[in-house]
């Protein structure tokens, strides 16, 4: 089986799994790898990501990992995983949540520098780095991730692009700009950038097609929660349908519960794996 490393060296897409049902079913649709997402794994726990209303409730580290156990426990192809922030601010917290990430059975995982209110300083954002790769071991693929674009006010793509190339500097194997939806843009990035350059689509109302983005040189694309806020939206249209009107056409479009048995006999429970 190809490496979630060598993956990187042409372009691919990697979607994202918040449990281990989802997990098989994107596995089986035939990608070579996947994905975890923070947003929707606290989205299926009716918890908040990222940007949280000040008194929201967050999903801790342990709950997160428990998670991620058991969507690598699921599939057989290699998963990424969404470390946020490497939970906790200091260089030996996100050391800590990566070697976490390799017990949890990660091919590799992406650290973020943001905390969730500013852009951590650069200095330090790049000691992270430092600590994460040496942490991560030679197999471990390390995404540094900078949320300059992501801001309520972005800063200057100029600013996200040094940041990336710090962050390659101190060891990272690829280097994730989201918030860019613009061609030219993404052009920019992978000119500018040096190194594998990871795009997350299906953000807003982006129009982009994956043929697009890999057509200007985009290695590896990602969908973040997109999968799992289509779902929920799918459940809210079911309701408001079934409520208002009585009706029920929504169940024309799911999957029968013996091709799911079957499915899922084939790839083996996540939960039943752990508890052996």
């Amino acid at each position: 089986m190809t490496t979630f490393r060598e993956l990187h060296q042409a372009s691919f897409v990697m979607p994202n799994a918040w449990d281990a049902g989802s997990a098989v079913v994107l596995a089986e649709a035939g990608f070579a790898a996947l994905a975890t997402t923070s947003a929707g794994i606290a989205f299926s726990l009716g918890a908040g990501d990222h940007t949280l209303p000040d008194g929201a409730p967050a999903v801790s580290a342990d709950v997160m990992f428990e998670r991620i156990h058991q969507i690598t426990a699921a599939v057989g192809v290699p998963v990424n995983g969404d470390l946020e922030d490497g939970y906790g601010a200091r260089p030996e917290d996100v050391a800590k949540t990566i070697r976490l990430a390799r017990d949890a059975g990660l091919a590799g995982g992406n650290i973020e520098d943001y905390d969730g209110r500013e852009l951590y300083a650069e200095e330090l954002s790049v000691e992270r780095i430092v600590a994460a790769r040496e942490a991560a071991g030679p197999d471990f693929v390390l995404t540094a991730r900078t949320d300059g674009q992501l801001l309520k006010e972005p800063t200057p793509l100029a600013d996200s692009i040094r940041r990336a190339n710090l962050f390659r500097e101190a060891g990272a194997d690829c280097l994730y700009v989201p918030g860019v939806n613009d061609l030219d843009q993404l052009r920019t990035l992978v000119s500018e950038i040096d190194g594998p350059l990871n795009v997350v689509m299906g953000l807003g109302s982006s129009k982009l097609t994956v043929a697009e983005v890999t057509g200007v040189g985009v290695t590896r694309i990602s969908l973040g929660g997109s999968i799992a806020r289509a779902a929920l939206g799918f459940v809210r249209r079911a309701a408001e349908e079934l409520r208002t009107q009585g009706t029920m056409s929504f169940a024309e479009g799911q999957i029968p519960q013996g091709e799911l048995n079957e499915l899922f006999a084939r790839y083996g429970n996540a939960n039943t794996r752990a508890v052996r």
